[in-house]
């Protein structure tokens, strides 16, 4: 299996973390010194993706403007000497990376957020979707290249998946696996934001997927789901009657940078990794 497309979904408020994203976005608040956006791009160009689309809204400018070039600020380093910064600022993204977005002119649910994808992505190719949000320090790779070497030939979607306290289970999307033994599964079934007690398990879906094109058309016809949205883990429940779904669980170390605790242990944990 090969994917060149990673689709990443940037429309939200960010309330968690107000007043800072009153102007800024929370997918560029930085992560020791680079914004948590990066993390996620870095590793879909890792996996061999070179096409990037964004599913952007109103309150995103900074992100667009993140991935343009800066003319102004590179003829200045330049003329500074300041040949690293430059570097830096040129290689964002790898020149032969497109960078597109297209913004989602309602915040209908993570379902539809991907589906603003769907005039970029064939029907019958796989791409990737990334939460920025979930930031992985993957080992020994990154995560969305380690679910691609465990698809090897299927034709179905793989998702992500972590172990999490049963506390826990009712603010994540939980898998049934058919059997919960090696780092692939195959599912038949998943549930979104369970009851402890309804839960089938303690996996939990988290922010990497690499989804069949088709999963696009069944989000077209999908109606509201859990908390009145258009919810990805619907129309994943259909992939397994069809091509199939499977859970993938992950080596490295996952900091929530959706709220504040996990957005300071990120940067402790890269800080550190890094030698500052």
């Amino acid at each position: 299996m090969r994917i060149r497309k990673a689709v990443f979904p940037v429309a939200g408020m960010g309330t968690r973390f107000l007043p800072a994203t009153k102007s800024i976005p929370k997918e560029m608040l930085p992560i020791v010194d680079r914004p948590i956006i990066q993390y996620a791009v870095d590793e879909a160009i890792e996996a061999g993706c070179d096409t990037l689309i964004f599913i952007t809204g109103r309150s995103k400018r900074a992100v667009e403007d993140y991935f343009d070039r800066a003319p102004e600020l590179e003829a200045e380093l330049e003329a500074k000497g300041k040949t690293a910064a430059l570097e830096l600022v040129r290689n964002i993204v790898p020149a032969h990376v497109k960078v597109l977005f297209v913004r989602q002119a309602s915040p209908l649910g993570l379902g539809h957020a991907v589906a603003c994808a769907s005039p970029l992505i064939n029907p019958d190719e796989h791409f990737a979707v990334l939460l920025p949000d979930d930031l992985i320090d993957g080992s020994p790779s990154g995560v969305l290249s380690q679910m691609l070497r465990a698809m090897r030939d299927q034709a179905g979607s793989v998702i992500a998946v972590e172990q999490v306290a049963g506390k826990d289970v009712s603010q994540y999307g939980i898998v049934a696996p058919d059997s919960d033994e090696g780092l692939l599964m195959r599912l038949r079934g998943v549930v979104e934001k369970p009851t402890l007690e309804e839960a089938p398990s303690n996996l939990a879906i988290v922010g990497r997927y690499i989804l069949h094109g088709q999963v696009l058309q069944t989000l077209a016809t999908q109606g509201p789901g859990s908390g009145g949205e258009i919810q990805l883990t619907d129309a994943l429940a259909q992939e397994i009657g069809s091509r199939g779904l499977w859970a993938y669980r992950f080596g490295g170390k996952r900091f929530d940078c959706g709220n504040k605790q996990g957005f300071l242990t990120a940067n402790i944990h890269f800080g550190l990794k890094h030698g500052y």
